[in-house]
């Protein structure tokens, strides 16, 4: 085969270029003495800094890391990782002291039982997530989801992980070169070569020459070097939709050195945006993602110290300087174009609510490693299902975080309101929302196995907002309604046994460090 994908070429590190390298080189041998050898170079600028947006993972990343052949230990060890069990909310409903959890286990019998429109029967109920799930009662005492005889990647409660972004990008790299023979270049990019056919034919830099390939990953971060200068694919912007356009970003001190740890991201509404609060072993990192066209830095950066004194005290506000961070809401008009396919940033990015970017990148990079097309013939018809798929996957992550703001019933502030907007909502989120007046969501909603968002996941939002929905038939049938009753029964009592049972996340990272989990 002339034209046989042999050589691929990511440009840029990162979280975004070194995920993609581990897992396309987990999934295709790199061995230079086969018969046809196939060779994955990254080219890295010794000049960027890894920007470290993303600290919060969804479960999918244990499989990422067990498919690349990471230990869990090493990982945890090395990335100043902590384990995350979910999303706390804070004032999103109403303002004053309001709190819902999104965890990621889903509802007990989910399978068969939807106990969405049983609890809403329910007089004097918990909170949604509280009956239907045993994990929101590990929030409040930061407990582990496993203990230290569970093994590698097991685990009790579904989890998964907060960490050092920088920190993780250098094991990443390190396993790569030294486990999986990816080639490693430090230099800067200075020029694109197309090619006859209008393809890359390869980059020019300014310490490692000319370098070619068949295929060529952009993981350049929001500049998007190859697919959105070289190519002008065009920039799609979500602001309509989604407003936060800037974050500050802040690492805080723990107040005692053995503080618990928080089993979930606590994210607390503020009048123009939200604060980010995740536990790593070592610090707490916070942030606040907000609109610039609903409030100030200045007073954006007041209600972020305000925060950081409230939670760890005013010696360690007065000693923050907030980094700031400014993003455009959107994405390119398609993601992999000719030879070219950008990961990461250079993709596109909304916003850090719910985590979703590192996400995007476990699933772009899955779907090359095993899709990766045999020749650049074949290669057109993979790229037109990629961007099928992932047009797909991004309009799901603006409907569902959409979801958050249009639900709340602030009334404080501009923001809140512009985001109730009838303008502002997807239509087809708006027609979803019509239906669950009605209807609870449950598997007749899902669209696709690899749906981004379970149905539960919106359960969680919707009932944990206040949003109403009239109960239907399904809650007048004996046997369904005796069948959740012991559902919710069930729920209180393995909340309480897990309580007793799981150590405190600290505890267990503790135990990590010294001893290591057993592999599996």
């Amino acid at each position: 085969m002339e034209d046989r994908i042999s050589r691929i070429v990511i440009v840029g590190g990162g979280s975004a270029g070194w995920l993609s390298a581990g897992v396309i080189a987990a999934e295709h041998r790199i061995d230079p003495q086969a018969q046809q050898p196939f060779e994955l170079l990254l080219i890295e600028s010794p000049d960027v800094p890894t920007i470290g947006v993303g600290e919060g993972t969804w479960p999918s990343m244990r499989s990422t890391l067990q498919r690349i052949g990471l230990s869990e230990t090493e990982f945890l060890r090395e990335c100043d990782a902590s384990f995350k069990q979910g999303t706390y909310f804070r004032n999103w409903r109403t303002g004053s002291e309001d709190t819902y959890s999104h965890p990621f286990t889903v509802p007990a019998g989910y399978a068969d039982t939807n106990l969405a429109p049983h609890w809403l029967a329910l007089t004097d109920a918990p909170q949604f997530a509280d009956a239907v799930t045993p994990q929101t009662a590990l929030f409040t005492d930061c407990l582990a989801p496993k203990q230290i005889t569970t093994p590698e990647y097991a685990f009790v409660v579904n989890y998964a992980y907060h960490l050092d972004a920088g920190k993780f990008a250098e094991l990443l790299r390190q396993h790569c070169t030294e486990k999986l023979g990816v080639k490693h270049v430090k230099a800067n990019v200075s020029q694109i070569n197309a090619a006859e056919n209008g393809d890359i034919q390869s980059v020019t830099t300014d310490s490692a020459g000319e370098i070619a390939g068949d295929l060529f990953i952009d993981c350049t971060g929001s500049s998007s070097l190859l697919l959105g200068e070289h190519f002008e694919v065009p920039f799609q912007s979500q602001q309509a939709h989604l407003f936060n356009d800037t974050a500050l970003a802040a690492q805080v001190p723990y107040t005692e050195e053995d503080q618990a740890i928080q089993s979930c991201t606590w994210s607390t509404a503020q009048t123009a945006g939200w604060i980010w609060d995740i536990g790593l072993p070592t610090r707490r990192g916070t942030g606040h993602v907000y609109s610039s066209a609903h409030i100030s830095e200045d007073e954006a950066t007041a209600q972020l110290l305000a925060y950081i004194e409230e939670i760890a005290g005013d010696k360690a506000a007065a000693g923050v300087v907030p980094r700031k961070i400014r993003f455009q809401p959107g994405h390119r008009r398609e993601f992999w174009h000719r030879n070219c396919v950008a990961i990461g940033m250079s993709s596109g990015f909304l916003e850090p609510l719910e985590a979703s970017a590192l996400v995007m990148i476990e699933l772009a990079a899955g779907m090359i490693a095993e899709q990766l097309p045999p020749t650049r013939e074949i290669m057109d018809i993979v790229a037109k299902r990629y961007n099928q798929k992932f047009q797909r996957h991004w309009n799901q992550i603006i409907e569902f975080l959409k979801l958050h703001y249009v639900l709340s019933a602030r009334d404080d502030s501009p923001y809140w309101q512009d985001n109730r907007a009838a303008t502002s909502i997807p239509d087809k989120l708006s027609e979803q929302l019509l239906l669950w007046r009605y209807r609870s969501p449950w598997h007749q909603d899902a669209e696709a196995v690899d749906d981004l968002f379970p149905t539960a996941s919106y359960q969680y939002i919707l009932y944990g907002m206040g949003f109403g929905t009239v109960p239907g038939h399904t809650c007048s049938h004996q046997q369904n309604q005796r069948q959740a009753a012991e559902l919710f029964q069930e729920n209180s009592a393995r909340a309480k046994q897990l309580q007793q049972a799981l150590p405190g996340n600290r505890e267990l990272l503790n135990k990590v460090t010294e001893f290591g989990f057993q592999k599996l």
